[in-house]
């Protein structure tokens, strides 16, 4: 981690406030998931390409989320499944910004990441009526949500210097359960690059394939979820977990 922070400590920053055309809430996602080992090369060679962001300071930033399902795991279902309208629930605390959020993630049938949110004073393991009524708003239903799982992670986030495109590079992710059961997978990265529409010409695209880092679909919640209760259905996910392991080994 410390040639990390070297390396980062070289880059151009961008402040929060210069980011917001490209806070792109309406977006195409393409995942990556490789070992950290891999990341000080990264970093290396994306520098000509993009600012990092900073605030108060740091170029690395800590992540907070707890999401939230039905008792029979909804949320979870719909993506094994691999149903085209899906959606996320959580809470999630920006820590490094100051700023909780109750967020809605919905993945429609044409690909596109659509998130809404509002913000709240901070996060609660209980909706109120108030956040209830937001969430059904967004969904077109009620559902009788539940606090599942925390998951904490450190962030890096990449701004192109010329496209509008961002970059997250998610580190040290931990996951936990509400009665403590604890999970992590901190040798792995997931590399998200965010566009308005999507776009091959990405340098960090081009740079990943150069070294063997390819485009791999993973949910921080759905992944979690499997660690956190072995006994749920995965069927669709082993190829997922045979990755992971493997870039882990």
């Amino acid at each position: 981690m410390n040639n990390v922070k070297h390396i980062i400590s070289g880059y151009n920053s961008i402040s929060l406030s210069d980011m917001d055309n490209v806070k792109l809430m309406n977006r195409v996602d393409t995942k990556f998931v490789f070992n950290k080992e891999k990341i000080p090369n990264l970093l290396e060679r994306l520098q000509k390409y993009y600012f990092i962001l900073e605030i108060n300071g740091n170029r690395t930033h800590s992540y907070k989320s707890l999401y939230f399902d039905t008792d029979d795991r909804k949320f979870y279902h719909d993506h094994h499944n691999e149903r085209v309208n899906r959606n996320k629930v959580r809470f999630r605390e920006y820590i490094d910004s100051g700023g909780v959020f109750l967020e809605v993630k919905h993945k429609n049938n044409k690909g596109k990441t659509i998130k809404k949110r509002i913000k709240v004073k901070s996060i609660n393991t209980k909706l109120s009526n108030e956040q209830a009524q937001y969430i059904s708003d967004i969904l077109g239903y009620s559902l009788d949500l539940k606090p599942k799982q925390w998951i904490d992670f450190t962030r890096m986030t990449l701004v192109h210097k010329k496209k509008r495109e961002r970059i997250t590079l998610d580190l040290g992710l931990h996951f936990r359960d509400c009665y403590n059961k604890e999970k992590d997978l901190k040798d792995v990265i997931i590399a998200e690059v965010k566009q308005g529409r999507i776009s091959r010409s990405s340098d960090f695209m081009r740079i990943s394939k150069e070294m063997n880092i390819y485009p791999f679909r993973l949910s921080k919640y759905c992944i979690s979820t499997i660690h956190l209760e072995p006994s749920i259905k995965k069927n669709r996910f082993k190829k997922k977990l045979l990755h992971i392991n493997k870039i882990t080994a």
